[in-house]
């Protein structure tokens, strides 16, 4: 396994979201993201969203 450089990652789309489920929101993912200038693969994606703190904190993010 790969470890990305989350510095490198933009653009950060969602899915999943619902506001009933304020503050946690677990079903919320990511569904598009780059990495250094170009879309990440499936496989980065999953990698991506196994790093729960990271999906929470990103979704955060974007959402506030």
């Amino acid at each position: 396994m790969r470890t990305l450089d989350y510095s490198k990652i933009t653009d950060i789309e969602f899915d999943g979201v619902d506001e009933d489920d304020y503050p946690d929101f677990c079903d919320a993912y990511i569904v598009s993201a780059l990495y250094d200038g170009e879309e990440m693969d499936d496989y980065q994606l999953d990698e991506l969203n196994d790093d729960h703190d990271f999906v929470h904190e990103q979704l955060m993010n974007y959402l506030y």
